[in-house]
C-alpha cells in the first residue's frame, strides 16, 4: 500500500507537471508545479532513522505561486516503530519572500500517518528559516517548533512540545556537477519525536547532479544512543540516495 500511495502521488505530480508545461507554451503561468522521487538507503529525520536503517522510497509534489505562497505533499515509507502503518505523509503550506539579499521562509507542516492504529499519531510543526547565498555558497538557519500535542507525549496521556534549531551550508564546486553540504541541528525537548532525548545531530555529504538525476552520499551522526528494538537508530551511518526531479 505504501508503494502504491507514493507511486500514485509521484504519477499525479508528473501529470500535473506535463499539463503545466503545456500551458507554458501558450502563456506564462503564475503557478509552478514541481516534484520528484527518491530511493534512499536510510531515511534519517534529524539524525534518527525512521526506516530502521533500511531503504525507503519517497516522493514529493509542490505547487508554488509567484506571490511566494506554496503547498506541497511529501511521502516516505517508514518502520512500524514510528507509526504502525509504515507510511508517512507530510502536508506543507508556506510562504517565501526576499528580505534584502536573503530569503525568508515560514509555514506549517502536518505529519500524517494513514490508517495508523495508534490513538494519537498525527502532529504539526511551525517553521521559519532565513537563507542567504554568497557566490557558490548558500547558508540557512531554521527554527522549528511543535506546540504541545498528545501525539508527542511519551506516556500517551500528557502533552509535549518540541523545539529544533538547525543550520545548513552548501556549496557547488565550480565547473563540476558536484556540490557539498553540511548540517548541524539540536533538539531541545524530550518528546516522542525525539525518543525522549535532548540531542545534537550533524551530517556532511556530497551530491552529483546529471540533468534531472541526483546521486547523493552523506555521513549522518548524533551524540545519543537511541534504541528501537535491537537497533541503535541514532548511530552514525553512511546514507546513499538516488533521486529524479521533474
Amino acid at each position: 500500500m505504501k508503494i502504491i500511495c507514493l507511486a500514485a502521488m509521484v504519477a499525479a505530480g508528473a501529470i500535473a507537471t506535463s499539463a503545466a508545461h503545456a500551458e507554458d507554451t501558450e502563456a506564462p503561468s503564475d503557478i509552478t508545479i514541481s516534484g520528484g522521487a527518491t530511493v534512499i538507503s536510510d531515511y534519517r529525520f534529524r539524525g534518527i532513522s525512521q526506516s530502521n536503517k533500511r531503504p525507503a522510497i519517497q516522493g514529493t509534489t509542490t505547487l508554488s505561486h509567484k506571490s511566494g505562497l506554496y503547498v506541497s505533499v511529501w511521502g516516505s515509507s517508514i518502520d512500524d516503530y514510528i507509526a504502525d502503518n509504515s507510511t508517512e505523509l507530510d502536508f506543507v503550506a508556506g510562504f517565501k519572500t526576499n528580505v534584502g539579499q536573503s530569503t525568508l521562509d515560514a509555514g506549517v507542516t502536518y505529519y500524517h500517518y494513514p490508517n495508523s492504529t495508534f490513538p494519537f499519531s498525527d502532529f504539526f510543526e511551525v517553521y521559519t528559516s532565513l537563507s542567504h547565498t554568497l557566490g557558490p555558497v548558500a547558508g540557512k538557519v531554521a527554527v522549528t517548533y511543535a506546540p504541545k500535542q498528545q501525539a508527542l507525549s511519551l506516556d500517551g496521556i500528557s502533552k509535549e512540545d518540541s523545539l529544533y534549531l538547525s543550520g545548513d551550508l552548501s556549496a557547488g564546486i565550480p565547473q563540476t556537477p558536484v556540490s557539498v553540504n553540511a548540517h548541524l541541528g539540536r533538539s531541545f525537548e524530550r518528546s516522542y519525536l525525539t525518543f525522549g532525548q535532548k540531542y545534537t545531530d550533524w551530517s556532511v555529504g556530497a551530491t552529483y547532479t546529471w540533468r534531472n538525476l541526483a546521486l547523493g552520499v552523506s555521513y549522518v551522526d548524533t551524540n545519543k544512543n537511541i534504541l528501537a528494538g535491537s537497533r541503535n537508530v541514532s548511530k552514525a551511518g553512511i546514507v546513499g540516495s538516488l533521486g529524479v526531479s521533474f
